[in-house]
């Protein structure tokens, strides 16, 4: 989730230049959410009445069809995350929470940095989103961010510096837009993985892995999505001399979760915490990161891009 640039704190024994910069926070998450519309129809009958029809037909209010059965409630993983899709669906767009934290670790030194915004997220096609928040680091130095995407276009403001653009497949910015719900898509790919549990009050979907080596561990979907966001931090380590392989990075933890409201199966929360080790000679750099994602309500109101932003 790396966004807000800080320096790497001067450690003893870390080479390199003395200009170092990384990414210490990450990023505001994305899921498309389709719009549905519900419509009702009333029949009016013209020129003929009840009165008019003979005893033995039956009218056509009786003729009218039975409501239709209750969904039967979800049992499995794949039923709750279907039953979430269709009631974040059922909204025009929603409005999130998002809450988070980057840190590095070596011999107790340890630089990181807070994040906070606000997101608000409309479906249909093409969906669009806004985003304001600010990152905050150890050091105490605050950088606000400002985030469109609109026409599958997405729009950067960091701090004063100008708006940039780029498509959402460009890795640097899709690195900055996410969706608060895609765990709903994720969640659906990790299969068998996933665990459930169930009270009258909230329904938590869980993904984890166990502690071990990367090279053990890596095909797991929760495991790569930790490795995504280490990415722009690893390569950054590296030009500072961290010359680690992959093949000697472990895994202490990689979790997330999703919890659905259990009367209306709507995405509460979700979260995701992940912790893994750096060798760096006889010493270890610890990275860890802490999102949590929280659903504040629907939101009706479309997002534009304001003046000058183009």
């Amino acid at each position: 989730m790396s966004r807000a640039d800080e320096r790497i704190p001067r450690v003893a024994g870390l080479r390199g230049p003395d200009r170092r910069m990384w990414n210490p926070l990450g990023k505001v998450v994305r899921r498309r959410l389709a719009a549905t519309t519900a419509l009702l129809v009333s029949a009016v009958l013209v020129g003929c009445s009840a009165a008019d029809v003979p005893p033995s037909e039956p009218s056509h209010q009786d003729a009218a069809p039975a409501g239709t059965e209750p969904a039967p409630t979800p049992q499995t993983v794949a039923e709750f995350l279907t039953r979430a899709k269709e009631a974040m669906a059922a909204e025009e767009g929603w409005r999130f929470t998002v809450r988070g934290s980057e840190e590095l670790v070596l011999q107790g030194q340890e630089s990181g940095a807070t994040y906070s915004a606000d997101v608000y997220r409309t479906t249909g096609d093409p969906w669009a989103l806004h985003s304001t928040g600010s990152s905050r680091s150890s050091k105490g130095t605050t950088k606000s961010e400002e985030i469109y995407v609109v026409d599958g276009v997405g729009y950067v403001k960091e701090g004063d510096a100008a708006w940039r653009q780029g498509p959402l497949s460009d890795p640097e910015i899709a690195d900055k837009v996410e969706d608060p719900v895609a765990a709903l898509d994720a969640f659906e790919d990790y299969g068998d993985a996933v665990s459930l549990t169930a009270s009258d009050q909230r329904i938590e979907l869980r993904v984890r892995t166990t502690s071990g080596a990367l090279t053990a561990v890596r095909d797991q979907g929760v495991v790569g999505k930790a490795l995504r966001e280490l990415a722009p931090t690893l390569e950054q380590l590296r030009a500072a001399g961290v010359t680690a392989p992959e093949s000697g990075i472990t895994v202490e933890r990689a979790e997330e979760s999703l919890v659905l409201d259990s009367s209306t199966y709507q995405v509460t929360s979700h979260t995701f915490r992940c912790v893994l080790h750096i060798p760096y000679g006889s010493r270890t750099i610890r990275y860890g990161q802490d999102v949590t994602e929280r659903t504040s309500g629907p939101h009706e109101e479309a997002v534009v891009l304001p003046d000058g932003v183009r």
